[in-house]
């Protein structure tokens, strides 16, 4: 099927090169004429000299290249435009017959109103628009700097955080993460957590992607940029972090710890590109947490609360380098390597203080016991990448991409009960360990065909492979003989195979003051899950596949310069993991066992979109209606293992449907005071099953994401953020609200290269509830389980920062593509 799959595409591919024909052409790239930075969605439009009448137009791409075709020979004029920047027009254009005329780089300069208001105050725009997505400027957000990419991005518009550093978007936690253009699918909050904010230029919020992107992600796609340039020379950026030791300790057995370092390097020379960067992180966060379970069987209910620590500690080590090698202005090559390693270790001693249970009014029995259970992640990452592009005389271009990826992911779960006071009495003593190493390839081929009057058109294939094999081991100790034994049910090998082809078409054009893409992507997947236990009993492989067409469009009307209407529908995929797939259950902790399901199907959205931008003078306002369904929805649900487990199935309970508005804002109050901010409120519904028993929930949510920034002098600064999310329904309970506010002062000397800024990150000072977050679970004569989730605030964190040659950066590094979603 895959072949008889690429060779149709093959065959399209080529059907359609041959109703491509030319004419003259205009092509060429337009820059920041300040920076010298490629302006992507830039407008250019083509009128006849003699009566100024439009005759074609086109917009640029990343790279700021763009290419205006099916002209005729004649004498014409050509006008620049982009939101923030002054129109440049290039009057007497003469073009001969079938002349392909290249105006090389053009450049524009930002509007004076916007300098004069603002840039000269400290102060930046936050907020970019274009048709298919909105873009954040990275230094607007200084309680990030020192952190990661996950910092940032907690602070648009939109965008929501919970107790678990989980970020959604738009109330959905599935995302697909792309690096500087490249679209990874491992795990997203693996990735920004390992990518420096300092070393990040801007993000890009895709909502609604165009078929040319990858198929999945609910929520859409990120696009983190990292800082770049242009001009030749050496840039190097050292950064430092030191956190303060933490006000409260909640009790913990050790203190947490925060300290990193990170530096990037980036040497450009004429055809030559090298960047290499490396950085070590440790973010311990200390906490606690406050539970209470409640199980019913016939007469007799179980009461086990418990309160202890919770904490977390964790660090990231990474390096990479690529080099870039431009043997023509039309051709280039990059080979990129990254190399990883990811400890993470969640401790969690707890308290179980009154364990009992009641049977008519009687209560049966009653202790204290107390677990001390670890839980330990490990991920070892080693990748490779080689990407060559080209741009043909009639300027078409053709890109290729090939990546490599081994991972070595898992690491044990301990799990003591020791009795209480005395932890000298061992109840039960448990260990539980997995190796998964996983294989993964992905090839891309893309085509940008010239553009013609119908518009432009780009066709490409995409492959990717994978292999995930798991050796899940668990053993409890004889207490007899003090030899830990297999617990064959709780013991298995697995391994997950997944192949994907996918092949598409888009079609993008803009004419007047209309501007459309519509597109199509058709994917091929393969999946076999096979499934062995350690008993020699169980011996099964689970099939699955599809062919499946994914349809995308959007429109966009610039009313006027100040004004721009927008919509647009995509189709997505949200696939499953390893770990969500295997049924033997792992303990997560005393109380707690997890478990996949190997039947799980991948969930499928369809979304729609209407929205509306509004920009004046130095300040914006967007507002998004949106209505998003997602078939094959999943969930971790609980269920009763016995009187004092619940476990955890990942499980599809349904469908679930989101309606609502996205509404960002960004004004000067004055030249020295800057608010940016955003509201995302929707309407959420799960409808469908579990356990052959209805689910049916719904509630409104919302989210709050405010940044206010004063500028006291030209190199001093205050920034105060607040992000807050309020109380959501799950298939089998609810979340409570969350939130956290920041304040940092930043301070900078020699015209920026040095710089300190001090964080109060997660304020609560005793008054607040700041930074915790209670998850309830419950089933009608089944089970009640609450946790509280505590974790640290008042968190005191010094970051530095020292930037040799500022605008000459322009360090880009390969990301990992499976490992990271499987850790």
């Amino acid at each position: 099927m895959p072949k008889l799959f690429t060779g149709v595409f093959i065959i399209l591919f080529f059907q359609v090169s041959q109703v491509v024909f030319g004419q003259s052409s205009i092509s060429g790239f337009i820059h920041d004429e300040l920076t010298q930075v490629p302006l992507e969605f830039a407008s250019v439009a083509v009128y006849q000299l003699s009566d100024s009448s439009l005759i074609n137009g086109g917009i640029t791409d990343e790279e700021g290249a763009f290419l205006i075709s099916e002209l005729d020979a004649g004498d014409y004029l050509l006008k620049i435009t982009y939101i923030g920047y002054g129109s440049k027009t290039i009057s007497d254009l003469h073009l001969g017959d079938k002349e392909s005329k290249n105006l090389g780089v053009l450049s524009i300069s930002p509007d004076q109103t916007t300098l004069e208001g603002v840039e000269i105050q400290g102060q930046k725009l936050s907020t970019e628009f274009q048709l298919q997505k909105q873009s954040y400027s990275a230094e607007s957000f200084q309680a990030a700097q020192g952190g990661n990419a996950a910092d940032i991005l907690k602070n648009l518009p939109g965008v929501a955080i919970n107790v678990d550093g989980q970020i959604s978007i738009r109330g959905t936690s599935g995302f697909v993460v792309m690096i500087n253009g490249k679209p990874v699918q491992s795990d997203p909050m693996m990735i920004l957590s390992q990518l420096p904010a300092n070393s990040i230029e801007k993000i890009d919020w895709i909502s609604s992607p165009s078929a040319q992107y990858d198929s999945e992600g609910k929520a859409g796609m990120i696009n983190v940029i990292t800082k770049s340039g242009t001009t030749d020379g050496l840039y190097m950026q050292f950064n430092t972090k030191l956190g303060m030791p933490p006000i409260e300790n909640y009790g913990n057995a050790e203190r947490a710890k925060r300290y990193g370092a990170d530096f990037n390097l980036n040497y450009l020379k004429g055809k030559w590109d090298i960047s290499v960067g490396a950085s070590f992180q440790r973010n311990d966060i200390a906490g606690r947490r406050v539970g209470n379970v409640m199980t019913m069987s016939g007469d007799t209910t179980t009461f086990f609360p418990s309160e202890g620590e919770r904490s977390i500690d964790e660090k990231n080590y990474s390096g990479r380098f690529t080099i870039g090698y431009n043997p023509s202005e039309r051709s280039a090559f990059s080979l990129g390597f990254y190399g990883a390693v990811r400890d993470k270790l969640r401790t969690a001693d707890i308290l179980y203080y009154d364990n009992h249970a009641i049977a008519n009014g009687q209560e049966l029995y009653n202790f204290q016991y107390f677990n001390a259970n670890d839980q330990s992640r490990r991920g070892d990452v080693v990748l490779g990448s080689l990407d060559y592009s080209h741009i043909f005389e009639n300027e078409s271009k053709i890109s290729t991409s090939f990546l490599y990826e081994y991972s070595m992911l898992g690491g044990p779960t301990s799990n003591l009960n020791l009795g209480y006071p005395d932890l000298s009495t061992v109840y039960q003593e448990e260990y539980n360990t997995n190796d998964n190493p996983l294989n993964g390839i992905r090839y891309n081929l893309d085509y940008t065909f010239k553009p013609y009057s119908f518009g432009q058109l780009l066709a490409g294939y995409q492959f990717r492979k994978l292999d995930h094999k798991g050796d899940f081991l668990y053993e409890r100790k004889n207490n007899e003989t003090g030899e830990f034994e297999l617990v064959p049910e709780f013991s298995s090998n697995v391994e997950l195979k997944r192949n994907i082809h996918a092949a598409y078409l888009q079609l993008d054009k803009e004419f007047e003051k209309f501007n459309y893409g519509i597109g199509l992507r058709v994917e091929s997947m393969d999946r076999s899950f096979d499934l062995e236990d350690k008993a020699g009993i169980v011996d099964t492989v689970y099939q699955y596949d599809f062919i499946r067409p994914f349809f995308s469009a959007n429109l966009g009307y610039q009313v006027n310069e100040e004004l721009q209407l927008k919509a647009s529908f995509s189709q997505r995929v949200e696939r499953t993991t390893t770990f969500k797939m295997n049924p033997f259950p792992e303990r997560e902790h005393s109380e707690t066992l997890e478990q996949g399901d190997p039947n799980l199907l991948p969930e499928f959205i369809n979304q729609v979109e209407l929205g509306v931008i509004k920009t004046w003078d130095a300040s914006s306002f967007y507002a998004t209606a949106y209505h998003s369904r997602v078939k094959n929805l999943v969930n971790r649900v609980n269920t009763v293992y016995n009187d004092t487990i619940l476990n955890r199935i990942y499980s599809n309970v349904g469908t679930g449907k989101s309606t609502g508005i996205d509404m960002g804002l960004e004004i000067f109050p004055t030249s020295w005071w800057k608010v940016f901010g955003g509201l995302n409120l929707y309407h959420y519904s799960i409808k469908g099953s579990f356990d052959d028993r209805p689910v049916n929930t719904e509630s409104w949510v919302h989210s709050i994401n405010i940044n206010t920034t004063f500028t006291l002098q030209k190199n001093w600064s205050i920034q105060g953020t607040l992000n807050y999310l309020s109380e959501r329904v799950t298939a089998l309970g609810e979340d409570s609200r969350f939130y956290t506010p920041s304040i940092v002062v930043k301070k900078s000397w020699m015209d920026g290269r040095l710089a300190a800024n001090l964080v109060w990150q997660n304020i609560d000072m005793g008054i607040l509830d700041t930074n915790e977050q209670r998850i309830t679970t419950y089933r009608d004569g089944e089970f009640y389980t609450t946790t509280n989730y505590i974790q640290e605030v008042d968190m005191i964190i010094l970051n530095l920062s020292y930037t040799l040659n500022r605008s000459k950066n322009k360090a880009k590094f390969v990301k990992s593509e499976f490992g990271e979603k499987e850790f």
